[in-house]
């Protein structure tokens, strides 16, 4: 891509407000209080906006449009359970995270179950965000690189050390406003995209609902041989049906607002549990829209490619190339100079307003829940800072290698790593904290006999999925529901056996 001297302009300048807020925000950085939850002093409109930053990664930059294009609107059918997870959320998860000045959400095992779960949470929430740092810088690069003239390993060290620097100078300050600012950049490119594409229009707007409605392009169906075929609403653990893909979808966003630090770290940064709940709402009339307007894109870029032929777009079509390249594709040869440089800038905060959020997460996770509480309790603040930053340092350097091994490895290496660690690490960890909210039963025992069997069930479905057991060995269900099943593991077997124990002990003997 051969951007113009604006289209320069408009991205160097996005950078530079970026390093900016970073730099701005290093200057307060004299605690770990201003460090990990930037002083407790944030309104419910910017955690909320900073919410749909850090959610919104280059999945929904690249991933709904190119689904809408190629397909229909299936992809958004699990998102529609969003607002039952945040009721809960805000009535339920936030008050127990807001009590007693957490920084972590794994302060809260602890206080239910005993230091040892907490230590487990902690460190599988550290090794998954490793993972998920690499891939999302990875997947950066490969979007750098369709964009710019830059070669992979330029594209991963580049992108990697201007989000680490300003990310670890910055603290969680930086990164919230960053996340703000990656969040309006994001709609604004959207909506540029979308503009260009009605105007190119005879019918402008109304045209697209026409045509792609006339062919069943907005239905929640799947597609096949180029048209919507209704999706099933049963139940079923061998298929995926509508019903449970609304479950999937329930599961992943409780997940997210129970036991995900990157969300947690934001309660806990709000100056009050009504700015919180705030917050969450925000969030809720935000990326819904969002979403829904980035899969109308894709839509309204089918439209165009019916009008305006184009050797690249017949090809994902036809599955000659993949769905992904349509919109680096669109921005290149169709966008107009100016716009595409805020585009491309779009596209570069999805994914940066991911990598930040993480990258401080962990810092603050292994200073909170291990360093400080177990490695070197009683140490000074400001020393406890330092290792914030050094720790932020570290797993920015952790993430450019990770992603420049991802880019030397197979496309099958990457999905099998991904599957297999997130499957491991993060299977059952609603369980846990649902366990923890909603019973009093069980202590760190019980607990660990419910990790315990959800570590093994989920060893079985990946060994299996991965051809080391025989066939009849195998799970007889799909895999895209394990982690669903994982959970109801987790939190039937926990329960189960804190249960036993207390009848045990009632009916014991006295001594």
């Amino acid at each position: 891509m051969t951007l113009s001297v604006l289209d320069w302009a408009v991205l160097l300048a996005y950078l530079l407000a970026v390093l900016l807020i970073g730099v701005y925000f290093a200057r307060r950085n004299t605690s770990t209080e201003e460090y990990f939850v930037g002083g407790r002093r944030f309104k419910g409109w910017v955690i909320g906006l900073s919410l749909v930053g850090t959610s919104i990664s280059s999945i929904t930059f690249l991933a709904y449009p190119a689904d809408a294009f190629k397909t229909a609107w299936l992809r958004y059918l699990p998102n529609l359970a969003l607002p039952v997870a945040l009721v809960l959320a805000a009535f339920v998860f936030l008050p127990f995270f807001r009590r007693g000045n957490m920084t972590s959400a794994y302060e809260f095992l602890e206080l239910r179950f005993g230091p040892s779960v907490r230590v487990y949470g902690a460190l599988a929430f550290i090794i998954a965000q490793l993972v998920r740092l690499a891939m999302i810088l990875w997947l950066l690069s490969l979007l750098v690189q369709q964009l710019l003239p830059v070669s992979p390993t330029v594209a991963i060290v580049a992108a990697g050390l201007f989000v680490g620097v300003y990310t670890v100078i910055g603290g969680i300050d930086a990164v919230i406003w960053t996340d703000v600012l990656q969040t309006v950049v994001l709609l604004m490119g959207g909506i540029l995209c979308v503009w260009v594409v009605v105007d190119a229009l005879p019918g402008g707007l109304t045209q697209v609902f026409q045509e792609a409605g006339a062919a069943g392009k907005f239905a929640l169906a799947e597609w096949q041989d180029g048209q919507p075929r209704p999706v099933n609403w049963g139940f079923s653990l061998s298929e995926k049906t509508a019903t449970m893909m609304l479950l999937i979808g329930l599961t992943n966003w409780l997940t997210e607002y129970s036991s995900n630090q990157n969300t947690v770290q934001r309660y806990c940064a709000s100056r009050s549990t009504r700015e919180a709940r705030r917050g969450l709402w925000v969030y809720l009339f935000t990326a819904l829209p969002t979403w829904a307007f980035y899969m109308l894109l894709g839509t309204a870029l089918w439209v165009f490619f019916q009008h305006h032929q184009d050797q690249m777009a017949q090809a994902v079509l036809a599955g000659e190339a993949r769905a992904e390249t349509i919109m680096p594709w669109f921005i290149t040869r169709y966008l107009p100079s100016g716009i595409a440089g805020l585009v491309v800038a779009a596209a570069l905060a999805a994914a940066m307003s991911s990598l930040d959020s993480s990258i401080n997460s962990v810092s603050t996770v292994s200073v909170v829940d291990l360093y400080r509480r177990h490695l070197r309790p009683g140490a000074s603040d400001q020393h406890y800072l330092r290792v914030a930053k050094s720790i932020a340092s570290g797993v920015t350097v952790a993430m450019i290698l990770g992603a420049l091994w991802l880019n030397g490895a197979s496309t099958s290496t990457l999905q099998d790593t991904s599957t297999i660690l997130v499957s491991l690490l993060g299977g059952g960890m609603l369980g846990l904290y649902l366990l923890g909210f909603f019973s009093h039963q069980g202590n760190a025992r019980a607990a660990w006999c419910g990790i315990l069997a959800t570590l093994v069930f989920t060893g079985w479905t990946v060994l299996g999925s991965n051809g080391l057991l025989p066939t009849a060995l195998s799970a007889p269900f799909d895999l895209y529901y394990t982690g669903l099943i994982g959970n109801l593991i987790m939190l039937l077997v926990g329960y189960g056996a804190a249960r036993l124990w207390q009848s045990a002990r009632r009916t014991a003997p006295a001594s």
